[in-house]
């Protein structure tokens, strides 16, 4: 059996570290396997493997990738709202022919992942549904049941058609969600799809909607390398300079720390609260991921930014020299941040919110808040930092991970389903 993943970039964002990932534990695991990508960053070239495909194998294919994508954002420029939601609306007007790529007419199940900016469009995917092949499609956002953004927040109107949709200039009864909407209708009709969101919170989105409610569903989280991300000796902190050695490390991680929805100002207020109002060790904040000095200028505890971290062992030794993760997102699928954490041993406090309290069980291998509370927050911060046997809590975290989001125990579900098309 041959499985053609099919992904935007390589190893770029959340859903090409979730793709690749899976990819090399299909590999590792037996399965014959190959990830079909887009256009890939300079770095990525460098790093890609013979069972990894990229269309910009070439000048002119790097070129051509970097058109479609120029073409998707520019088509969009005239109805987009402002530059804020520039990159949250996918209009997926222009994109590859991929039917025809050898790697996916060698397939007996197509496995779509992320497919925007300029990758599949709408036509392009219609014709992949066309071949008749099984498709397995893995819900990294909500883009495929919406009319066109990839997190709705707060929005419902893809629960019945989309229309007056808030990311555009003018929101209208027949708007260009409304058209995108239609037209994902038209291509699903009879389409054999099978999918499969990483989170049940994702699946309860998808559902409540009318685009995927009659597609059969199967929950299956993101694997994570666990030789890589792995609980390392109390010294980790050394590999990381200028961390102090005298406070516990609270760490935040995001691609980007001023992306609302990731909860950085939440996590300063309940900062200042913890100052205020709670007693014990004063931690030093740990941040890695763009950020911004003036959204630090509030933290009211020394602060180190790491910076963008290159390689997953960065990452490891991030979240083995902090004594915690906080994510307090608003609206997140299954954050590939907390199942890292969780695989090196770190707890993770975090907003009762998406996925999230699939991923932490409360006061057993981290805390979950109360969505959208900056004094809940600050609660499971001072309950972290106070716990009496933080050595067990770090082995409840590792063996929730091992349990989870192994390779082999997502590459078994995979396979099964697999073979239940087959």
């Amino acid at each position: 059996m041959r499985v053609t993943l099919l992904n935007t970039f390589h190893r770029s964002g959340g859903a090409a570290v979730a793709a690749n990932r899976l990819h090399q534990a299909f590999l590792q695991h037996g399965l014959d396997s190959t990830l079909l990508t887009g256009a890939p960053t300079q770095q990525e070239k460098r790093l890609e493997a013979p069972s990894v495909v990229s269309l910009a194998d070439s000048f002119w294919g790097d070129q051509l990738a970097f058109a479609r994508f120029v073409g998707e954002r520019l088509y969009f420029l005239p109805y987009e709202k402002n530059k804020a939601v520039r990159f949250h609306f996918s209009p997926a007007k222009f994109g590859a022919d991929l039917a025809s790529h050898p790697a996916v007419q060698q397939a007996d199940v197509l496995h779509l992942h992320w497919i925007n900016f300029g990758f599949l469009s709408l036509n392009g995917l219609d014709d992949l549904l066309r071949l008749g092949k099984p498709v397995v499609w893995t819900l990294h956002d909500t883009w495929p049941f919406t009319g066109g953004c990839h997190y709705p927040r707060g929005c419902e109107q893809f629960k019945t058609h989309c229309h007056q949709c808030p990311y555009l200039r003018k929101p209208g009864q027949h708007d260009l969600a409304y058209r995108i909407f239609r037209r994902k209708t038209e291509l699903l009709k009879g389409a054999r799809i099978h999918f499969t969101p990483p989170s049940r919170w994702m699946q309860q989105e998808a559902q409540s909607g009318t685009l995927l409610r009659d597609f059969p569903f199967t929950v299956i989280p993101n694997p994570v390398d666990q030789t890589v991300f792995a609980p390392q000796p109390p010294d980790a902190a050394a590999k990381l300079p200028e961390l102090s050695a005298d406070r516990p490390r609270l760490l935040f991680g995001s691609a980007n720390t001023t992306d609302p929805r990731k909860g950085f100002a939440f996590f300063v207020e309940a900062l200042r609260i913890l100052k205020q109002h709670y007693q014990g060790k004063e931690p030093e904040i740990i941040l890695f991921g763009k950020s911004n000095a003036a959204y630090l200028a509030d933290v009211p505890y020394p602060v180190r930014s790491l910076g963008v971290l290159r390689t997953e062992e960065a990452v490891a030794a991030a979240y083995n020299a902090a004594d915690a993760l906080v994510v307090p997102s608003l609206e997140d699928n299954l954050p590939n941040t907390i199942a890292e954490a969780l695989s090196c041993g770190t707890p993770v406090v975090g907003f009762n919110t998406g996925g999230i309290p699939e991923m932490i069980d409360h006061q057993q291998n981290g805390y979950l808040a109360s969505a959208g509370s900056a004094a809940s927050l600050a609660q499971g911060l001072a309950w972290l930092l106070n716990h009496a046997d933080p050595a067990r809590l770090r082995q409840q975290a590792r063996l929730s991970a091992e349990r989870r989001y192994s390779g082999a125990v997502i590459t078994r579900q995979f396979n099964e389903l697999y073979h239940s098309f087959l």
